[in-house]
C-alpha cells in the first residue's frame, strides 16, 4: 500500500472536488428578483447632484443658455484659466453664439487647462457620468485637462446604469460606440501612502452642468 502524507494544496483540492459534487439548495432562490436599492425619494436630479457632490464632483443647475454661459463665465473667472478645449459641434454653436472663447482644435493640446464635453446619461443612483467614445471629443477631452466640465440636458438624467444604456441603443441602435464608460467624480487614488490625491490619473475637478429641457 502506497501512503503518503496529503500536502496542505492536495487536502484544498479535495474539499473543492467535494463541494462541487455535493448538490445544496440555493440558499438565495429569489435573489434575482430582490430589490437591489432602496427606492429614492428624491427626483432625479436631486438624487443626482447628492450623490455627484458625494464623490467630490460639483454640481451647476443652468435653467437654459445663458445661465450656462453666466455659470460657465463664473468659474472660469474663479479657477484663472483661459486654455479651454472644446470639440464637439453642439457644444461650439452653444458656446459661439454668445461669443464665448474656446480652442476648437487639438493645437498645443498639452496645454490645455480645461475641456468641455457633453456625455451620454448622467446616472442618478450613483452620480457617475456615462460617456463613450462615438463624440468627437472621444476619449481624450475627458481624460487629459486637469479640469472636465460637462454639459448635460436633464432629459439625460436616467435612475440606473442599465437605464443609461437603454438611452443609448434606443439612439445608436446597432452602432453602438466601441469605448463605453462611466466617470464617478474626479480622477483619484491612494496607492501613495493610502493617502487619497485627485488627480492622479486624470482629471483633479470634474463639473456637470445640467441644463434644464424639460419644461
Amino acid at each position: 500500500m502506497n501512503i503518503r502524507n496529503i500536502t496542505p494544496k492536495e487536502a484544498m483540492l479535495k474539499k473543492v472536488r467535494q463541494a462541487l459534487l455535493e448538490k445544496r439548495d440555493n440558499p438565495y432562490p429569489d435573489f434575482e428578483d430582490s430589490q437591489l436599492y432602496v427606492d429614492e425619494e428624491d427626483t432625479l436630479d436631486v438624487t443626482f447632484a447628492r450623490e455627484f457632490n458625494a464623490v467630490s464632483g460639483k454640481f451647476i443647475y443652468c435653467d437654459g443658455e445663458i445661465a450656462v454661459i453666466e455659470n460657465l463665465i463664473g468659474l472660469v473667472e474663479e479657477l484663472g484659466i483661459t486654455k479651454i478645449y472644446a470639440w464637439e459641434p453642439s457644444v461650439q454653436n452653444l458656446l459661439g453664439n454668445y461669443g464665448f472663447p474656446i480652442i476648437a482644435n487639438d493645437v498645443e493640446f498639452s496645454n490645455a487647462e480645461a475641456g468641455i464635453t457633453t456625455c451620454e446619461a448622467l446616472i442618478a443612483r450613483n452620480g457617475s457620468i456615462l460617456i463613450s467614445n462615438q463624440t468627437h471629443s472621444g476619449r481624450r477631452l475627458s481624460v487629459y485637462p486637469p479640469i472636465h466640465i460637462v454639459f448635460a440636458k436633464a432629459s439625460q438624467l436616467v435612475m440606473d446604469i442599465k437605464h443609461g444604456m437603454k438611452l443609448m441603443k434606443d439612439r445608436y441602435a446597432d452602432d453602438m460606440p466601441s469605448m463605453i464608460s462611466t466617470i464617478t467624480g474626479p480622477s483619484r487614488t491612494a496607492d501613495i501612502e493610502k493617502r487619497l490625491v485627485l488627480g492622479a490619473h486624470g482629471p483633479k475637478e470634474l463639473y456637470v452642468f445640467l441644463i434644464e429641457d424639460r419644461f
